[in-house]
């Protein structure tokens, strides 16, 4: 593991345990085992740690997952609840990974104050979005779903995940729960009830006949 590796878990088990507020760089250096001056040639601020995190961390859960995202070769063999809920699959992989998910509860405790924090926050869903309304067009060619409202559909459709997702990290903040997902699934019951009603609302004529 590269010092610049250290430096981010470090942060990361800190801001976890005390909140993002709380820590200082030289809480960082000496976490790490170094001094305050080293991790200055590393990075200039907690900030600039925040910024380096999110895309380490995303890119190690995106790594690690089991599940794979749809191809649109295998489409038209497929429901379109199912190339939905394998598409989400992948997507929670990546978000209920341990250290994805210390992260964003570190970055929802201080999102509304830090506009960093917003940013980055921000910048999860718009990924969302851009890869949903990606999907959604490939789903219309396919026939899966209406070609009406494309853009719409995915926003609408990536929002309300992001808003279930965000209900769920309240949920294990607050002590409720310790897992992210239900019945040994790692999506929410709430998540796959959504995808199974969203499916009905939006598919197109062919999908409709494939399942009828």
């Amino acid at each position: 593991m590269g010092r610049k590796e250290e430096i981010i878990y470090a942060t990361l088990e800190l801001a976890s345990q005390r909140g993002l507020k709380a820590i200082s760089m030289s809480q960082i250096a000496e976490k790490v085992g170094i001094k305050a001056p080293s991790l200055y040639n590393h990075f200039k601020s907690k900030d600039e740690i925040l910024k380096a995190m999110y895309g380490f961390l995303r890119e190690a859960a995106q790594k690690n997952r089991s599940y794979g995202f749809p191809d649109t070769g295998d489409m038209a063999s497929k429901r379109l609840e199912q190339i939905l809920m394998e598409s989400l699959l992948a997507y929670l992989e990546i978000i209920s990974d341990r250290n994805m998910l210390l992260f964003f509860r570190v970055l929802y405790s201080v999102r509304s104050i830090d506009p960093l924090a917003a940013e980055i926050v921000l910048e999860e869903t718009d990924h969302m979005i851009q890869s949903t309304k990606r999907l959604f067009y490939a789903l219309a060619v396919h026939g899966k779903m209406k070609t009406e409202g494309i853009d719409t559909a995915a926003t609408a459709f990536a929002l309300t995940v992001h808003s279930l997702i965000d209900y769920r990290m309240d949920k294990i903040t607050a002590g409720l729960t310790d897992q992210f997902g239900d019945n040994g699934s790692p999506c929410p019951e709430a998540l796959a009830d959504f995808v199974k009603w969203f499916s009905l609302q939006v598919g197109g004529d062919r999908h409709e006949q494939k399942t009828h």
